[in-house]
């Protein structure tokens, strides 16, 4: 039997099944996959023309055939409220996995809510109320009158500051173009709520402030880049693990040096070797394993730095590449800026100085000796990497290199400086607009971005956790976020926040669920004292959701029809392949909604001029909201449809729209080849970034404090914050506790083995994990699994941000304690290097 999926053989897939577009809705890279659906009572043959794949399936198939699919890939599902076999597996024609699954993708069948097999059976299926002590069921009228009279009613007494909200700003599972326009026109446009957070970070801001102001957006290549380039530069991630197939698809073959013929192709006459790869990153991950075993040691940089040390290592790499010369000056003479910027980089809104190149190499000047003392990197591999990245070919050809980047740095030290640097040495280089370069994010989540002006909020943004904890707001909307487990100051948030919404449950307990002015006002009357009344808007329960007063069942990724793009901004569409649980339906709808139901309350309160604001929610389903968010927001959105990206399939096309051709969207390969940047003269900008030292508050103390770096990240098998994996064996099987890894002399130090639980612990709070024997990591520096459900790691995250309240989960240090003995739970594990060889 498969593993722990109850089904040892899986039915044939008729030929005359529907076959509908997916992208995998997990990580950024975007999987192209088809669903397959039939009814229950049927299914196909072996013969060719009695199965999808038009092939004899009696006879042995070869290996990673197309004509193939594993249990993991199986569901069955309700489509119209009656039940289907459904198979969701790769597509081997769509340019960004070619046939690839990944373990997070490949499962999207099996994470599927079904009845018939018990899967995700946690999923919420109804509005649920507080109501007699506990969380009731109830309906959609009833749940969204309680929502909008309280809402209206402490914005009409307090003003729209009271209102504060967090909400997804991404696209996949959690959001695409429909959900963030439904949310964006609700809280930008109907009102101008400017207390709002993200999903990840405790402000409504951007982890990448520093490019866009310097011009430069931070998606501006595609995945052929990674093929082409002469050199890859990866700061702070560790992409094997979470872009896995962009990392196998696009990067591995560049490091076997399979992927010249096309780099001949588009280059004839440039050398070129293999690729080369600098990795920057204090711990040693698989990614510089697997690089290794693909290109060969020879061809592999890790520059293993201390923690928090990334813009001094940029700026010496600057200095060094501007001092030898290796710099594109025909690109900075034509498209960069040669007007010097003004201030000191004092400016909280942006703390870095835009300039021009002559300015920022000056005020960046690092001597390789000195960033050596202070990165703990020699001297020689500075020297080495600024080689690789910017020395001439044989001939002179300049080099092509891609910058990558991720949570290591935008999650990090001074994000705003630090991202600057990077990016300026892309642009020395003249590494932006061409084949073979870019300075791009790895992503986390897919983006889906479409909302009006969101200028009300400022800059810098409200850091609301804070004001949350100081006992501001009244009211609180929550869009598939778990604070709980992803906000920094964890601890401290939770118990502030469970006090404060305890006291409106207390208030709505001693009054008749029936009585709606009645409740209304005890609701009115323990905000007034401190209370908070909390709205949670989620696929599933969450922590946070256990402190709130109403939860609103959302649908999901293939339970309606969602648009997003990818890391190369190539945008596509799912097709609805399944019904929603229960009452669930999509967040534009559920934002629609409440729109509505806010009107009805303000003009029975009669203030009809706050009433007109919610004009234009009248969406019936979300292709509504997305040709009114899309069309309004995006530039070239004219020319994308429904119908037109069904009929571009899984490979879709690469924003901006440019055109519709040929009955194809025409789109943008790579951004800036034109030379022309996003600054109103066109021009990019340099960015004086001088090193500071860790500047967050906090952090030098907490350091000098501590003995243990707990630095954090992310597991392949795990989603995100484990949302959809907590009633899964397949992934609480092998990490029922999060993995805390330790060089073995370290846990020789603090007496524990394999598998026992620690507790991790500072001045912020304390949190538990289950060590993790790792040789390769160096002493005194772990690694936890970031945002786990049964050892939430944002516990021991102090509350210092960067100016902009970007939040700095890597920099953190604590102690270590053993608390038990490895746990039955625990004792099944394995413990073998994660790291794999080419052997």
């Amino acid at each position: 039997m498969a593993y722990k999926r109850q089904i040892d053989r899986l039915p044939i897939i008729p030929a005359n099944a529907r076959k509908q577009n997916v992208v995998c809705h997990y990580c950024i890279v975007g999987c192209g996959y088809h669903a397959y659906s039939w009814p229950a009572n049927k299914q196909g043959g072996t013969a060719p023309d009695q199965n999808a794949f038009g092939v004899d399936l009696s006879e042995q198939q070869y290996a990673e055939t197309d004509a193939w699919y594993s249990p993991s890939m199986y569901n069955i599902v309700k489509q119209d409220g009656k039940d289907v076999h459904i198979v969701i597996k790769p597509d081997h024609e769509c340019v960004v996995n070619s046939g690839l699954g990944s373990v997070r993708g490949a499962r999207m069948a099996e994470m599927s809510y079904s009845q018939a097999r018990s899967t995700q059976q946690q999923r919420l299926t109804d509005p649920l109320v507080w109501r007699y002590g506990q969380m009731q069921p109830t309906s959609w009228e009833d749940a969204l009158d309680l929502v909008a009279r309280v809402t209206a009613r402490v914005v009409a007494d307090k003003g729209e500051d009271a209102l504060f909200v967090s909400a997804f700003d991404h696209g996949g599972a959690g959001g695409g173009y429909e959900n963030t326009w439904g949310t964006g026109k609700l809280y930008f446009g109907a009102m101008k709520v400017k207390n709002i957070r993200i999903h990840n970070r405790p402000a409504y801001n951007s982890e990448v402030h520093a490019t866009r102001d310097m011009g430069v957006g931070e998606l501006n290549n595609c995945y052929e880049d990674a093929e082409l380039a002469d050199t890859i530069m990866v700061v702070g991630a560790n992409p094997l693990e979470t872009q896995t197939n962009y990392f196998l698809n696009h990067w591995v073959p560049n490091l076997r040096g399979s992927s010249l013929g096309k780099k001949d192709e588009q280059f004839s006459g440039e050398p070129h070797d293999r690729g080369r790869i600098v990795i920057v990153d204090p711990r040693r991950t698989v990614t510089v394993a697997a690089c290794e075993a693909e290109a060969g040691a020879e061809n592999v940089l890790h520059l293993q730095i201390k923690s928090g040390t990334d813009l001094a290592l940029f700026n010496a790499l600057f200095t060094e590449i501007s001092e030898q010369g290796w710099v594109d000056q025909e690109f900075i003479d034509a498209s960069t800026s040669d007007q010097e910027g003004e201030g000191d980089g004092s400016d909280p809104a942006r703390p870095g100085v835009l300039t021009s190149f002559a300015a920022a190499r000056e005020g960046n000047r690092v001597a390789i000796e000195e960033a050596a003392e202070i990165t703990g990197v020699s001297a020689d591999d500075i020297r080495k990497a600024a080689a690789w990245i910017a020395e001439p070919k044989e001939g002179g050809a300049r080099r092509r290199t891609m910058f990558a980047y991720e949570k290591g740095l935008i999650w990090g030290n001074d994000n705003y400086r630090t991202n600057g640097a990077l990016v300026n040495i892309a642009l020395a280089t003249g590494n932006v607009g061409r084949p073979g370069g870019g300075v791009v994010r790895l992503g986390g989540h897919q983006e889906g971005y479409a909302r009006p002006a969101d200028g009300h909020v400022g800059r810098p943004s409200a850091y609301v956790d804070r004001l949350l904890i100081e006992g501001q707001g009244g009211v609180h909307h929550i869009w598939g976020c778990d604070h709980y487990k992803t906000t920094l100051n964890a601890a401290e948030f939770k118990r502030v926040y469970k006090q404060r919404t305890d006291k409106v449950k207390d208030a709505m307990n001693a009054v008749p669920y029936g009585d709606r002015d009645a409740m209304v006002e005890a609701i009115v009357a323990a905000i007034d004292d401190g209370g908070l009344f909390a709205v949670d808007v989620d696929i599933v329960p969450t922590k946070i959701g256990e402190a709130c007063h109403v939860m609103l069942p959302a649908a999901t990724s293939g339970e309606m029809n969602l648009t997003s793009m990818n890391g190369e901004r190539r945008m596509r569409i799912t097709e609805r392949y399944m019904d929603p649980p229960g009452q669930a339906m999509p967040d534009c709808l559920i934002a629609a909604r409440i729109a509505n139901h806010m009107q009805q309350v303000f003009t029975d309160l009669g203030k009809a001029d706050i009433a007109a604001n919610f004009d234009g929610f009248e969406w019936e389903t979300e292709e509504d909201a997305f040709m009114d968010g899309y069309h309004a927001t995006a530039h070239g959105g004219e020319h994308v449809t429904y119908e037109r990206l069904r009929a571009m399939g899984t490979n879709g096309f690469q924003e901006p729209a440019t055109g519709f051709e040929d009955g194809k969207i025409v789109g943008t390969q790579r951004l800036y080849t034109d030379g022309k940047f996003g600054t109103e003269d066109g021009k990019a900008r340099f960015m004086v970034t001088a090193w500071r030292g860790l500047q967050a508050p906090g952090k030098t103390e907490q350091q000098a404090a501590y003995p243990f770096l707990i630095n954090n990240g992310r597991a392949n098998q795990v989603w995100q914050s484990a949302y959809l994996d907590v009633e899964n064996d397949f992934v609480m099987d092998r990490w029922p506790f999060p993995f805390i890894e330790m060089h073995p002399d370290d846990m020789a130090k603090i007496g524990v083995k394999e598998g026992d639980l620690v507790e991790v612990y500072n001045d912020a709070g304390a949190t538990q994990a289950m060590v993790y024997p790792t040789p390769s990591a160096r002493p005194g520096e772990t690694f936890m699994l970031f945002a786990y459900p049964t050892g939430v790691q944002g516990n021991v995250v102090n509350a210092g941000t960067n100016e902009l309240h970007i939040p700095n989960y890597k920099q953190t240090w604590g102690n270590i304690r053993k608390i038990a003995d490895a746990p039955a739970s625990v004792a099944h594990l394995s413990f073998k290097s994660k790291e794999y060889s080419a052997a």
